[in-house]
């Protein structure tokens, strides 16, 4: 079970705004804020911090193993568990076995990014908190949880009415 926290959270209407906000709050030495938009602002991972996912490198490292697998696989199969000499073809034969690395190379890459996903996004126990309807149309946010180091409940108020922040709402515990 997730532990319930609040926090502090500055209503922008303009992207640039929030763009600037998240640049300022970073600065300042906030690790756990969010910036939440209705839609994806360019730069908003760099503001926030954000690194490079790994994602695709567990992909990568994923599919290389499938395909290793395949190969080995088909192999086995073809000539140590199952061999038959059909027209005196070769036992291994490549291109006959690519349809199967490549399938598996595919369903390996494609179950681990998923699982990779999940794990980095640490489902199912995201609990957002409820901060204004209006965030999912045309409104965007800065929100500062109590537990991060260095709140300061009235200082990130006035930073966030300096900042250009239209409304700054206490967020109850979610």
């Amino acid at each position: 079970m997730s532990r319930k926290v609040g926090g502090i959270a500055g209503i922008f209407l303009e992207e640039t705004q929030v763009l600037v906000a998240a640049r300022k709050i970073r600065e300042m030495g906030f690790l756990k804020f969010e910036a939440i938009s209705p839609y994806p602002v360019h730069g908003m991972e760099e503001a926030c911090g954000i690194s490079r996912s790994s994602i695709p490198y567990v992909t990568f490292v994923a599919g290389l193993f499938g395909c290793s697998f395949g190969l080995w696989l088909t192999w086995w199969t073809s000539v140590v568990d199952w061999p038959i000499n059909v027209g005196g073809k070769p036992l291994f034969s490549l291109p006959a076995f690519i349809p199967i690395v490549f399938e598996l190379t595919v369903l390996f890459a494609a179950l681990s990014s998923v699982a990779a996903l999940v794990y980095h996004c640490r489902l199912p126990h995201h609990n957002p908190p409820d901060i204004d309807p209006d965030l999912t149309s045309h409104k965007f946010a800065i929100y500062v949880p109590e537990d991060d180091k260095g709140y300061d409940a009235a200082q990130l108020t006035k930073i966030l009415n300096e900042l250009g922040a239209s409304e700054v709402k206490k967020v109850a515990e979610y």
